[in-house]
């Protein structure tokens, strides 16, 4: 186990670099310049304009750059905004728990509901369950985000009035931010009625979120279950007369579960694509909103080092789904 734990972790190291390319690329190829954009209306003058370019090291070539942005990586330095002056690596931790709170939530749902509909389905292929659930899962998986949000908001908030339609919890509560999830902070507050509100502003953007998520888990789910429902040893656990729950629930569905979290731990990547456009959307603020502010306003170190650490999230993520398959299949442990 520990020479397949070793050997998941040093295929991050060159993807790592990788990553670190694409970022830093990323945030050079954006049209504008950072310098004239820190100076706002009032511009700057040339003489002003090369100095600040120096005291930034954007005056150096690119591969310079480049490996000045390494080397600060390597200290543990992330840079600081040019906007707001304060550490990247602490602002982004300011605003993480907000976007992990939405995408647990939202992965959740979508694992809740996904998993038992894909498993129905392949129980009963071919009927009017089957058919209507893989129609909404198709068409769910089709629906664009920021679409998708606006039509929820116009109903649930703006004609029906049960949601909020942005922030997290209403501005008549105000307490200390403790674990920055604001639904435990909702409680460990105290403040009668904080819950519900910091919930209710969560539920939207969470199915939202959830909804392409959802669709891919139970399409996933209802073709590993066809497959493996096929096998002999299915056959042979029905043929012992072993009740349709153990049959399904242990020799099938414990079989199928590993396409199935192979597929929900590649969400977790879309989930972080799909959380730029829903935190704009209902004003999250989130990790989400922080880049697209940034991108707007050319904040090279904040984009660059922001693309770069949500990477290593989902990296992070993939190891540790990589981990579960030799929990869940001790066969793969050893090759």
């Amino acid at each position: 186990m520990v020479r397949f734990i070793l050997s998941k972790l040093l295929y991050l190291v060159p993807t790592f670099l990788g990553i670190t390319i694409i970022a830093f690329s990323f945030v050079r190829i954006l049209p504008g310049d950072p310098v004239l954009l820190m100076a706002g209306e009032r511009g700057v003058t040339p003489e002003r304009h090369a100095e600040l370019s120096a005291q930034l090291g954007y005056d150096k070539p690119v591969v310079m750059q480049y490996f000045d942005f390494l080397g600060r990586l390597m200290q543990g330095d992330f840079g600081s905004s040019l906007v707001t002056k304060k550490p990247v690596l602490a602002e982004f931790l300011t605003l993480f728990p907000a976007t992990v709170e939405l995408g647990l939530c939202a992965i959740i749902i979508a694992t809740l509901i996904g998993v038992p509909v894909g498993v129905l389905a392949a129980i009963r292929r071919g009927s009017w369950f089957d058919q209507v659930s893989m129609t909404a899962a198709l068409v769910g998986f089709s629906m664009p985000i920021f679409w998708w949000g606006l039509l929820l908001i116009i109903l649930f908030s703006g004609i029906l009035g049960w949601t909020p339609v942005s922030g997290r919890i209403s501005l008549l509560y105000f307490f200390p931010n403790v674990t920055g999830f604001m639904l435990i902070d909702s409680i460990l507050s105290g403040q009668k009625g904080a819950f519900g509100s910091a919930l209710s502003h969560l539920i939207l953007p969470s199915i939202v979120l959830a909804t392409i998520p959802l669709a891919v888990i139970a399409r996933q789910t209802r073709s590993a279950m066809l497959e493996v429902m096929g096998e002999d040893y299915v056959r042979t656990a029905r043929a012992k007369g072993m009740p349709p729950f153990r049959v399904i629930g242990i020799h099938a569905l414990r079989n199928a579960m590993i396409p199935v979290v192979t597929t929900i731990g590649l969400q977790i990547g879309v989930l972080m694509a799909g959380a730029i456009l829903t935190e704009t959307i209902f004003s999250w603020p989130g990790i989400g909103k922080w880049m697209i502010d940034s991108i707007s306003r050319r904040d090279y170190p904040v984009v660059q080092s922001g693309l770069l650490l949500i990477a290593a999230l989902v990296m992070v993520v993939n190891l540790i789904v990589d981990l579960t398959y030799g929990l869940i299949n001790p066969r793969i442990r050893v090759k």
